[in-house]
């Protein structure tokens, strides 16, 4: 007989998110696997949420918890940009970010990357994890796929690149979380900000690098024992 389900327990969560400045502005990426423990509740969430026209953030943990937090922000700036009549600086929405985090620290589960570029500072990324500290950073890796990846970034991160490097660096670094981690998986969103605006990207999991040795994808199980080898004759 089966053990009985504990729906008291934990939720598990997953995902890998990614802030990245190059010269001229910041690459946000993450993957679309929402899970519940090992349930995936949904397989095409988008965990990049937009704040300002020039600020967007990454959310990891629990969904719920995140998103609340982004309608809170997005309200406070919208606010904040009436009363000033410009747009709010990237510094400013993450430490709205970070603030409502801190002092709600007891009751969240968030991680975030809040990321953007104002005419001030340029392509600015911040990481807020869990309990609501504040870090500027060149790049930013987050979620439980960022565990795989500390390596790579130090090894292939650099000053200075070009928009197109540092989208493919983002591209590059998802799909590899994706392979090792469990709780990642889906397809890759990204959205590029700059003096110019934001540009959103999507990559589906067909078209994403495959790495160790994986399994091409296949439609269905009917396709993966048709090039299955067979047996032999005696």
């Amino acid at each position: 007989m089966d053990a009985a389900v504990d729906f008291s327990s934990p939720v598990s969560t997953g995902t890998t998110i990614i802030g990245v400045t190059y010269n001229g502005g910041v690459v946000l990426g993450a993957d679309s696997r929402t899970s519940t423990g090992m349930y995936v509740a949904n397989r095409a969430s988008d965990k990049i949420t937009q704040l300002t026209d020039n600020v967007y953030i990454c959310r990891s943990g629990s969904a719920a918890d995140t998103q609340i937090i982004s309608d809170y922000v997005r309200y406070y700036l919208d606010q904040h940009t009436i009363q000033l009549g410009q747009p709010a600086t990237v510094k400013v929405a993450a430490n709205l970010v970070r603030l409502i985090a801190y002092n709600n620290k007891n009751m969240l589960q968030a991680g975030m990357i809040v990321g953007g570029w104002d005419k001030y500072e340029g392509g600015k990324i911040y990481g807020v994890p869990l309990g609501g500290t504040l870090i500027e950073q060149p790049f930013s890796i987050g979620g439980s796929g960022s565990t795989y990846l500390y390596g790579f970034f130090d090894k292939e991160w650099k000053e200075g690149m070009t928009q197109q490097e540092a989208e493919e660096l983002v591209v590059k670094a998802v799909s590899l979380a994706i392979a090792r981690d469990g709780a990642s998986g889906g397809v890759v969103r990204t959205v590029t900000i700059n003096s110019e605006g934001a540009t959103r990207n999507f990559y589906p999991g067909d078209s994403l690098p495959l790495w160790h040795e994986e399994l091409e994808p296949q439609n269905s199980l009917l396709d993966i024992l048709a090039s299955a080898p067979q047996p032999m004759d005696a």
